[in-house]
């Protein structure tokens, strides 16, 4: 079919699993086809999350910066103020990408009410971790360790620092940081309850993980190993900071970004009224939301499309959403997992070979599509076009030969099926998936670029777990008329951003395939 133009100019890029989705390579998709239109993209908006949120597009890994990197004609990247961001991170990502010839810095907007977050809030992020563990014999959440949550609970306590800040004089700054410190400081000891080996652990732990994921930007002479260095930061005493130095450390971080600081609002309302699209690009997915997912393994931030609007600052209004999935299913952490494989599984040790978290490098947890969650999301979240990724990874090779599953609904112990999320945690994790079951291919489908060329069993899988989701989504009720189902506007194929088949057929007629 040839591509449906887009219902607005703003598109939310969100996804509608459990993260992971491959969110950010849909950016240079979506832009490519607006490309010498009268909306071209002009903005790509990073809306909620922080340094937790890895996303990969044209072979680039980032967490704070926008997909839009890659985006050489995108005119604006911008952060918007539902993101805390760590302005050192904003540096660690942007001088090696400026450094191999992407334009950044001339692209920036930070928002002036985006959240500053910093050192305190990592160390927090750890402490509550050991707290978990240590104290209340918990399972350890598996948190990024990014000081996301931490930094979010400023917010809602009514004790920001935001981008603007960098803006006033640096006594202001420095007050409300060194209150920012204290706090932290003695949340960790009292509260928390971690030891003094423990503390001065953390500051050892940071610095091997910073210098780790940023070895490259030390190889290139970007940064000095110094720069990631947060032993510095550590007190004389136990539970106490360097705060002379940290202060300074990060108002010069700041001052460096000072003319990236601005209003985001006034920008993305001046793009709308010049006709040009704005992809807001959203961290983590719908069972992630603080609200919709279940505690704790969920993030700090509001993940789906009604938080464009307030990340932006503009009015609510019409907008296009794409939701994201993958062909199956990873997690990370200590989730409820219904749909998990066995680790011994031909197809799992296939997947876990190339399943690994961007930010984090955790290995994932690999689980059949679960139409279940991918359907509540449409229902209660609602999108106008998908893009599934990775079904070449389902390809049969190796001791890999069998059937795949699809999860089309939930079970309990008396049998009662469940076609539906459960609310409560309690009775979710008590449910077992209910199959179906769909003959494989061998066939290499990584070259293929076009709906009708796929193996028949690939079409057929592909429109089965559209016609699933689209059957929790709907139910028995009447059925949306067949130009407003949603649409799966891009199947991956293979990792590069050449991957992508973009000529599946209407909904109506792909899954009368199935």
């Amino acid at each position: 079919m040839s591509l449906l133009p887009f219902s607005s100019q703003l598109i939310a890029d969100v996804g509608i699993s459990l993260g992971d989705e491959g969110k950010g390579r849909l950016i240079p998709e979506v832009a490519d086809e607006l490309r010498g239109t009268h909306s071209p993209v002009s903005v790509v908006l990073k809306v909620n999350g922080g340094a937790n949120s890895g996303h990969t597009a044209g072979g680039i890994k980032l967490n704070l910066l926008p997909a839009g990197v890659v985006v050489r004609d995108a005119a604006h990247l911008c952060i918007g103020s539902g993101v805390v961001a760590d302005p050192r991170k904003i540096w660690w990502e942007t001088k090696p990408l400026e450094r191999k010839g992407h334009a950044i810095l001339s692209r920036l907007l930070i928002d002036e009410r985006t959240l500053v977050s910093d050192l305190t809030h990592r160390l927090l992020d750890l402490a509550w971790e050991d707290y978990r563990v240590n104290i209340l014999a918990e399972e350890p959440r598996g948190s990024t360790g990014r000081g996301i949550t931490p930094a979010y609970l400023d917010e809602v306590g009514q004790q920001q620092i935001t981008y603007s800040d960098f803006l006033a004089g640096p006594n202001f700054f420095a007050r409300k940081f060194a209150q920012r410190a204290d706090r932290a400081c003695r949340t960790i000891q009292h509260v928390c309850r971690v030891s003094p080996a423990t503390w001065a652990g953390f500051f050892d732990k940071l610095t091997a993980a910073e210098q780790r994921a940023n070895a490259e930007a030390i190889e290139l002479g970007v940064f000095a190993q110094e720069e990631f260095d947060f032993t510095r930061f550590r007190g004389p005493a136990p539970f106490t900071l360097n705060l002379e130095a940290l202060t300074a450390t990060y108002w010069q971080a700041g001052q460096a970004l000072a003319q990236n600081i601005g209003e985001v609002r006034e920008l993305i309302l001046r793009e709308i009224a010049a006709g040009h699209t704005i992809i807001g690009e959203f961290g983590q997915a719908y069972w992630l939301d603080k609200r919709h997912g279940f505690s704790p393994n969920v993030t700090a931030s509001h993940t789906y499309t009604p938080e464009f609007f307030e990340s932006a600052g503009i009015p609510v209004q019409k907008i296009h959403t794409f939701g994201v999935a993958k062909a199956y299913d990873t997690k990370v952490g200590t989730h409820t997992f219904l749909t998990q494989m066995d680790d011994a599984h031909p197809l799992a040790l296939k997947l876990k070979q190339i399943e690994f978290g961007t930010s984090t490098g955790r290995q994932r947890m690999v689980g059949w599509f679960d139409a279940v969650e991918k359907g509540d999301a449409l229902r209660y979240g609602g999108f106008q076009d998908v893009m599934i990724n990775k079904s070449d990874a389902l390809t049969h090779s190796g001791s890999w030969q069998g059937e795949l599953l699809l999860c089309t609904a939930y079970q309990d112990a008396t049998g009662k099926i469940f076609h539906h999320v459960p609310r409560n945690e309690a009775v979710r994790r008590t449910l077992r998936p209910v199959y179906t079951r769909h003959p494989g291919w061998s066939e290499d489908i990584s070259k293929i670029r076009h709906f009708a060329a796929l193996p028949i069993n690939a079409r057929r899988y592909i429109a089965a777990m559209m016609r699933a989701t689209l059957q929790v989504a709907y139910g028995a009720s009447a059925w949306p008329a067949p130009e407003k189902l949603p649409n799966l506007r891009y199947l991956g194929v293979g990792p590069e951003p050449s991957q992508i088949i973009k000529d599946v057929p209407a909904t109506t007629a792909l899954i009368a395939i199935s």
